[in-house]
């Protein structure tokens, strides 16, 4: 994307920035002034889970404007979620990393189905953020 890393790292170190735009967060809440904990609210279409579930999440590394990592845990999941900056010639390149471990038949599968729609999502919504179309 045509802008440098530090732009997109202000976005993507806000944790309510990396909830919103995820299709099965129905609400979130930061949990402390640091910005490094938030608690999702998420609603999963599998059939074993008929309500919302709570995972707290918590930034484990940063490393400004190249990195940031995070964790989650509820009693139906375990994730990791990782992002990469990397300065280029043209702006920045952006991988990102997921890994859920479900607790509870179909958590994974529905991941493994939905990951790149819910990246597409975020994308979108920091394309957005920097008034970029792609």
């Amino acid at each position: 994307m045509p802008v440098p890393p530090e732009r997109v790292w202000e976005y993507l170190v806000e944790p309510a920035n990396r909830a919103r735009p995820i299709s099965v967060v129905t609400d979130f809440e930061l949990d402390d002034e640091t910005g490094r904990n938030a608690t999702w609210h998420i609603r999963l279409p599998i059939p074993l889970i008929d309500r919302t579930i709570a995972i707290e999440t918590e930034d484990v590394t940063r490393e400004p404007p190249e990195y940031v990592k995070f964790v989650g845990r509820s009693k139906v999941m375990h994730v990791v979620g990782e992002h990469e900056l990397e300065r280029t010639e043209e702006g920045t390149r952006l991988t990102n990393r997921f890994t859920v471990e479900g607790r509870v038949p179909g958590v994974e599968r529905f991941f493994k189905r939905n990951l790149e729609a819910e990246f597409d999502n975020i994308e979108d919504a920091l394309f957005e953020d920097l008034g970029l179309h792609h």
